[in-house]
Formats: structure tokens, C-alpha cells, sequence
């Protein structure tokens, strides 16, 4: 049965979860990154991805251009759409192959949903989620990305807000800070889940 010890980590744009998910690894802890496998499938369906949007979106053949589909499903919600029933079902499918593979070793694992709390497509009952105040969420997400504040708070807003998912969420990993902090708040949360389980 799949997502029998998962833990959904979660958490939104720019609030540094995959800089977590790489401490949690780092600390001993195994990660399935929903992320690197929607970009496996995505280039693997370049050819649909150029039938149903057009070539402009690849990088050759067999690649896709992501930041070019991307910019244009985020002001296009059909589109969108049709990119999600495509994806969502494969990116599931593949999930629940590699989480029977990681509950057969009978110890929690962390599955990087970005989207755990608003598809609800998961039967997962724990979850931690990467926390960062809304202001410097911004902040981040302006800086790493260069984009105008009027598109990232759009960007931002195709998503729960941080606090509504900190609300939901099992534990909290806060990431207010500096790296020193963070790296302290993923070995006291490694240490929470050692305790439960061993």
C-alpha cells in the first residue's frame, strides 16, 4: 500500500523547500521530489507538448522550453488545464510506484508535493510545511525569479497562502532566518521523526 510512512513536505513558491528538502537528504532522510518528476515527464512528452501547444515551447526536439510553457499557462487557465489532466495523473502514478518501493522499508520518508493542500490528490495524513512569513516570501520569490511585484503576488496567489498551510500542517519548519537557523530547524524535526519512529 502506497504513502503507508509518508510525509508530505510542503510548503509555497519561494519559501525554500527544496533548500529543505536537500537538508532532509543531507540528514539521512529519503526524499521523493514531485518536482524532478513532473520535469522527467514533461520532457518525455515533448512531442504532445508540441502537438497540443505548438514547437515554440521546446528546445529542440525531445526538450521542453519550461519558463516558455510556464509564462504561458500561468495567463492562460485553459491551457493550464489542459497541461494538469495531462500531467497530474502520470505524475500520481509514478509517486505511488516509488512510494510502495520507500514503505517497504517501514520508516517515515518525505514526498515534495508543492501542491499537497490544494489538489488534495494524496492520501497522506502527515505533512511539514516550509514556512516563511508573506513579506519576505516576496521578497525571495522577486529576487530569484526577477519578476515585477505585480506578477509575483499573482504568481504567489495561484496558491494557499503560507499561513492557511501552516495551519493544516503536522509540523512547521521555519525558515524566517539565516541558513544556520534552518539547518537547525531540520535536525530538530529529523529528531521528532527519529523519536516517533525508532
Amino acid at each position: 500500500m502506497a504513502y503507508e510512512y509518508a510525509i508530505a513536505l510542503t510548503g509555497s513558491i519561494a519559501t525554500g523547500k527544496s533548500t529543505v528538502a536537500s537538508l532532509l537528504a543531507l540528514n539521512g532522510m529519503r526524499v521523493i521530489d514531485a518536482d524532478t518528476i513532473s520535469h522527467e515527464i514533461l520532457d518525455a512528452s515533448a512531442s504532445w507538448v508540441s502537438q497540443t501547444f505548438g514547437d515554440e515551447y521546446l528546445i529542440g526536439v525531445s526538450k521542453v522550453n519550461r519558463s516558455k510553457l510556464g509564462e504561458y499557462i500561468f495567463s492562460n487557465p485553459k491551457a493550464k488545464k489542459i497541461l494538469e489532466d495531462y500531467l497530474h495523473p502520470k505524475i500520481k502514478a509514478e509517486i505511488e510506484k516509488r512510494s510502495e518501493k520507500q514503505d517497504s522499508f517501514k520508516f517515515p520518508y518525505l514526498i515534495d508535493i508543492p501542491l499537497f493542500f490544494e489538489n488534495n490528490n494524496y492520501n497522506i495524513k502527515d505533512s511539514v510545511v516550509v514556512y516563511t512569513p508573506k513579506e519576505v516570501q516576496l521578497e525571495r520569490f522577486m529576487k530569484r525569479n526577477g519578476y515585477s511585484k505585480e506578477d509575483s503576488l499573482r504568481r504567489i496567489a495561484t496558491q494557499f497562502s503560507i499561513d492557511e498551510k501552516k495551519e493544516r500542517a503536522t509540523w512547521v519548519i521555519d525558515n524566517s532566518k539565516n541558513l544556520k537557523h534552518l539547518q537547525n530547524e531540520v535536525e530538530s524535526f529529523v529528531e521528532k521523526i527519529k523519536e516517533i519512529y525508532l
